[in-house]
C-alpha cells in the first residue's frame, strides 16, 4: 500500500491526488475528504500530471480556509497611533523653531508668502540682493537694522525660511498617510473625521502663521514702539499649534496604549476632573507665554519673586479701560503669566499629593511624578530665564519646557481615561 496513490474526493466533490501517506491520513482524519486506492500509474506522464495536480489543489483549499483579517484592527491602530505620533514631534519642532525665529528677531525677513515658489531660497547674489532691498522697504529695517548687512540678513532670512518648510514638511506628514491609510481602509468613521479635522487645522495653521506676519510688516505712523507682530495674532498661531499638537499626541496616545480597567470609584472619578483642570491650566499658561513673547514683557521686570520691589506693581493696570491691560500693558502680562505658572505649579503638587494616596497602576503614577517633576524644572527655567533678561538659548529651553509639560499632562489623562464600553 505503500507503493499506491490514493484518489481523494474533497469537500468541494473535486478529485485530488496524493501520494503522500502523512498528507493523506491528516487529510481523512480531518474528515476533510474520501479516499480509496487506485493502482499506481506507470506512465511517467500521468504520474507528473496527478503529482501536479495534487499540489494545486492542497495549496487553493489552504488559501481558501484562511480567513483575512478585518481592517482596521489592533495591528493598524498602532499603525495610526504612531504616525499620529511622529506628526505631534514635527508639531513640537515647528514649535520650538518659530520660538526661536521670534527670539532672534527673525520671523520678518521674508516679506511675501508663495506656497511653491518660495521653497527655493535665493542663489546667486543678484537674488540676494533683490530679497534684500524688498527688506528694506518695511518698517523692521528702517527703524531697528537700517545698518544691516547682507550676511546679517541672510541669517534672519534662513531662520525664517527654515520655519517655513518645516510647516510644509509637517502639512506633507499628515496630508499624504492620511491619504494612504484612507485607501488601505485602515480608518474607521471616528478616524476619518479626526483625520480631517487634523489635515484642515494644519492648512489653517499655515494660513495663521502668514497673517500673523503680515501684522509685524504694516506702517504704522502712530506708533513709535518698534516694529513687531501683533501679540493677539502671535498666540492664535501658538494656540492653534498647541491645539494640533494635543490632538495628535491624544489620539495617538488612544490608539496605542491600552487603557486600564480601574474601579469606577469617587476617587478616581475626582482624581480625573482634577487632572482635566490641571491641563487646561497648564495650556492656558503656555498661551499667556505668547503675549509675554509678543510684547516683550519678559523684560520689564527682571526679579523675583518680587516685581521691582513690590508684590504688585504700580502700573500693574495703567492702561485704559482696565481690560486693555491684560492683553497690551507688558506689566500685566508678565504679572499674569507669573500667576498662571504658580496656579500650575501648585495644582500639579496637588495631583501629585492626591494621587499618592490612591491605588493607580504603575504607568499612571509614573506619568504623574513625572508631570510633577517636569513642573518643577519649568518653573524653575522661567525664574533663570527672567532673571538674566531671557537670553536666546534659555529663552528656547523655557518655552519647549511649557510644550514637555503639556505633553506629560496629557500621558497623565490617558493612562486615567476610562475604558471605552
Amino acid at each position: 500500500m505503500s507503493f499506491g496513490w490514493w484518489t481523494i474526493l474533497d469537500t468541494h466533490g473535486q478529485l485530488l491526488s496524493v501520494k503522500n501517506q502523512a498528507v493523506l491520513q491528516f487529510l481523512t482524519h480531518s474528515n476533510r475528504c474520501a479516499w480509496h486506492q487506485l493502482p499506481y500509474p506507470r506512465t511517467p506522464h500521468l504520474r507528473q500530471w496527478l503529482a501536479k495536480r495534487s499540489q494545486h489543489s492542497i495549496t487553493a483549499e489552504a488559501g481558501a480556509n484562511t480567513a483575512p483579517a478585518t481592517v482596521p484592527n489592533a495591528a493598524t491602530n498602532r499603525i495610526l497611533g504612531r504616525w499620529l505620533l511622529g506628526c505631534s514631534g514635527l508639531v513640537v519642532g515647528a514649535v520650538v523653531l518659530g520660538g526661536v525665529t521670534r527670539l532672534t528677531e527673525s520671523g520678518l525677513s521674508m516679506v511675501d508668502w508663495h506656497l511653491v515658489r518660495e521653497m527655493k531660497p535665493p542663489q546667486t547674489r543678484a537674488e540676494w540682493e533683490a530679497e534684500f532691498a524688498k527688506y528694506r522697504q518695511f518698517p523692521e529695517f528702517k527703524i531697528m537694522n537700517h545698518d544691516m548687512t547682507l550676511p546679517e540678513f541672510k541669517f534672519i532670512f534662513y531662520m525664517e525660511w527654515g520655519h517655513r518648510m518645516w510647516g510644509r514638511l509637517v502639512g506633507l506628514a499628515y496630508v499624504l498617510p492620511t491619504i494612504y491609510f484612507w485607501k488601505k481602509g485602515y480608518f474607521n468613521r471616528s478616524m476619518k473625521g479626526r483625520a480631517l479635522g487634523l489635515c484642515g487645522f494644519v492648512f489653517f495653521q499655515g494660513l495663521l502663521g502668514w497673517y500673523m506676519v503680515k501684522s509685524g510688516l504694516e506702517e504704522k505712523p502712530e506708533s513709535y514702539d518698534v516694529p513687531r507682530v501683533s501679540q493677539y495674532r502671535l498666540s492664535a498661531h501658538l494656540g492653534s499649534a498647541l491645539l494640533l499638537y494635543c490632538a495628535s499626541l491624544w489620539t495617538g496616545l488612544t490608539l496605542m496604549v491600552e487603557p486600564h480597567k480601574l474601579a469606577n470609584t469617587k476617587r478616581l472619578n475626582q482624581l480625573r476632573r482634577f487632572a482635566k483642570g490641571t491641563v487646561g491650566l497648564v495650556f492656558l499658561t503656555a498661551l499667556s507665554g505668547a503675549f509675554v513673547a509678543g510684547l516683550d514683557a519678559g523684560l520689564v521686570y527682571n526679579s523675583f519673586p518680587l516685581m521691582g520691589d513690590r508684590w504688585i506693581p504700580d502700573d500693574l493696570l495703567a492702561f485704559s479701560p482696565t481690560l486693555k491691560n491684560f492683553f497690551e500693558n507688558p506689566t500685566t502680562v508678565q504679572f499674569d503669566h507669573r500667576v498662571l505658572a504658580i496656579s500650575s505649579l501648585t495644582a500639579i503638587t496637588g495631583l501629585y499629593m492626591f494621587s499618592r494616596r490612591m491605588m493607580l497602576p504603575r504607568r499612571a503614577k509614573i506619568a504623574i511624578s513625572c508631570l510633577t517633576a517636569m513642573a518643577y524644572a519649568q518653573v524653575a527655567l522661567g525664574i533663570s530665564t527672567l532673571l538674566l533678561y531671557v537670553p536666546t538659548p534659555l529663552a528656547a529651553t523655557h518655552q519647549s519646557g511649557s510644550v514637555a509639560l503639556l505633553s506629560l499632562a496629557i500621558w497623565v489623562l490617558a493612562e486615567l481615561r476610562k475604558v471605552a464600553k
